[in-house]
């Protein structure tokens, strides 16, 4: 067995007392999973063939890394100025991607996308790994990888690793105050790191890349969806974690539905922290949950909240909790997404029962007076990134939720900064992989926008068997945003994503595995390409991942949202100035 730095390392002895078959799944070792049609891997999603090449050097560089600071790169890029800021070695010891010291590349690409390259001075395999950002971005990301989860090539140098600050230096919305920088971080800044970075890779190894990758979550899951849909060569293999691709109506429609669900007429929370554990405690008993608690298929239930209202003259104790009538309006609004005036969902998403837990301070507030993070998401994107001129004095309570209001907010900008384009003909045709992934306890971005993405991807590449081949997406039952809440979180998609694009092994699925604060793996579990949900046929344990087998969920096989627009292509925009004038048009690049 390879070693693993400190902040991945498990050991065999460390884990929980499982059965053989668990072990065998959490060392990569397959037990049987079926495996798809174009070759299959386990649910562990070990990169076998890579591994093997890991006991090689790798490739070195070609010159020091002092040098890259002095290299003359001005006219390498046609149509993409940038510099060079700085270029250091940095120590193995202190490098938290893995074990391999680096040359430490800084640059600007013009106006002001700042950028960051980890270049590896052993280990190197001749792959590129980019990495995204989450929020609003604003800071540069090598420091981690999402669903990265005891990756070996990562671990031991095979990828030199890029990112951005997609073009701005902070997290707020302001920077979308100038339309090239709103243009930057809509679409453009990954394309051009991309080619910078692929150039400045050349340039230090004396040869270019094999394989380029993409990896990221949240905002990072936009933008990897960015680069299949606008730029479709740009890597050969992409990971989106809980995108935020349809990002306009996510950050306006969405959030602001449930902050006005909490804030009923504008007045105090209605549904506070404290509410959270006796609603989930019910909602699980609704949904006939198993005893841990985890709900693989959430889509099927429909537990209503209604059924512990309290009777007339009943108070709400902890020993018999019971929700008002203002506080069953509340979530009942929750898990039906916002809505217009003919009951037209204005975004393809609501929360899924079963995520109450993870609400605390995104959807709902510590106190009846406290704001949520949901206010706060809405307030930045409608002030600054939704209209042609700021409107700083707009907060989540000026959101209508009608047909017309939702044109006014999406038509002007939808083309800049959603991803939502199902058509990924020239992706595929370029021989690009997807594995797309989401909690399905997701608090900030539904998971049911994601499986509705998925499924528009689906009809436009001609069906679910044709789709496979290149995407799929995995659901992770009790997970929240990128990782935390109730369901093992930890997963590893890059190692999967590696394996599919060199050794076209698709994965048949990936393991989850649940990890405590020392490091200590306590619990796992498969996920299966959907529709299909892991469920327990066995009756063994419920940390045990041979318990489980791959069942087809009818639920999200069968989801059809009443929703107000489509995935569509042809929305897209881009913008660029021209003889001193911004001009927008049509087109995807």
């Amino acid at each position: 067995m390879r070693m693993l730095p400190r902040w991945s390392r498990w050991k065999p002895s460390t884990l929980m007392a499982t059965s053989a078959a668990t072990l065998a799944l959490v060392t990569g070792v397959s037990i049987g999973l079926a495996s798809a049609t174009t070759g299959g891997t386990s649910a562990s999603g070990s990169a076998t063939a890579v591994n093997a090449a890991m006991t090689t050097s790798g490739v070195a560089p070609a010159m020091s890394c002092s040098g890259v600071s002095s290299l003359d790169l001005a006219a390498a890029v046609p149509g993409v100025p940038f510099e060079i800021t700085s270029a250091a070695e940095v120590a193995a010891t202190d490098n938290t991607l893995g074990t391999w010291a680096y040359c430490n590349v800084q640059g600007v690409i013009a106006p002001q996308i700042h950028f960051q390259l980890r270049l590896p001075q052993t280990g190197w395999q001749a792959n590129y790994l980019q990495l995204g950002c989450g929020g609003l971005c604003g800071n540069v990301n090598t420091g981690s990888a999402a669903a990265s989860y005891g990756c070996v090539p990562l671990t031991d140098g095979a990828f030199a690793v890029g990112s951005s600050d997609e073009g701005h230096y902070q997290g707020g919305g302001l920077f979308s105050t100038d339309p090239s920088l709103r243009a930057d971080f809509g679409y453009k800044s990954d394309h051009l790191l991309a080619q910078v970075a692929k150039v400045l890779v050349k340039q230090y190894y004396g040869q270019a890349a094999t394989h380029s990758y993409f990896d990221g979550c949240s905002q990072g899951g936009h933008q990897a969806l960015t680069e299949a849909q606008r730029y479709p060569t740009d890597f050969d293999g992409i990971v989106a974690g809980a995108p935020a691709n349809n990002f306009t109506a996510l950050n306006t429609f969405s959030h602001a539905w449930t902050a006005q669900s909490v804030y009923l007429d504008g007045g105090p929370a209605t549904i506070t922290t404290a509410d959270l554990a006796p609603i989930h405690a019910a909602v699980l008993k609704g949904c006939d949950a198993p005893a841990d608690g985890i709900i693989a298929d959430p889509l099927a239930c429909a537990w209503d909240p209604a059924s512990i209202k309290c009777a007339a003259g009943q108070t709400s104790t902890a020993d018999a909790y019971c929700l008002t009538a203002d506080q069953v309006t509340t979530l009942r609004r929750i898990y039906a997404g916002p809505t217009d005036e003919h009951g037209q969902l204005l975004y393809p998403g609501y929360q899924l029962r079963g995520s109450e837990l993870n609400w605390a301070g995104i959807i709902v507030p510590t106190t009846a007076t406290g704001t949520t993070g949901d206010q706060n998401f809405v307030r930045e994107t409608l002030r600054y990134q939704i209209f042609d001129s700021p409107q700083p004095a707009l907060t989540y309570k000026d959101i209508k939720f009608t047909a017309a209001y939702y044109k006014k907010v999406m038509e002007p900008n939808e083309g800049i900064y959603d991803a939502t384009d199902p058509d990924l003909t020239a992706f595929k045709k370029a021989g690009g992989k997807l594995i797309l992934w989401h909690g399905l306890g997701d608090q900030h971005i539904p998971a049911v926008g994601t499986m509705a993405y998925y499924k528009a991807v689906e009809k436009a590449m001609g069906g679910e068997a044709a789709t496979t081949g290149f995407a799929r997406l995995f659901l992770l039952p009790g997970v929240a945003h990128c990782g935390g809440g109730q369901g093992p979180d930890k997963l590893d998609a890059l190692t999967a994503i590696v394996d599919w694009v060199t050794q076209d092994k698709a994965p048949a699925g990936l393991l989850t595995r649940t990890v405590d604060s020392t490091g200590k793996v306590t619990s796992a579990r498969p996920t299966y390409p959907f529709p299909n949900v892991a469920e327990n046929t066995t009756g063994g344990s419920a940390d045990d991942p041979s318990s489980y087998t791959s069942v087809r969920s009818t639920a999200e096989a069968n989801l059809k949202l009443n929703w107000i627009s489509s995935f569509r292509s042809g929305y897209e925009q881009v913008g660029n100035w021209i003889h001193g004038k911004w001009v927008v048009g049509k087109g995807k690049a």
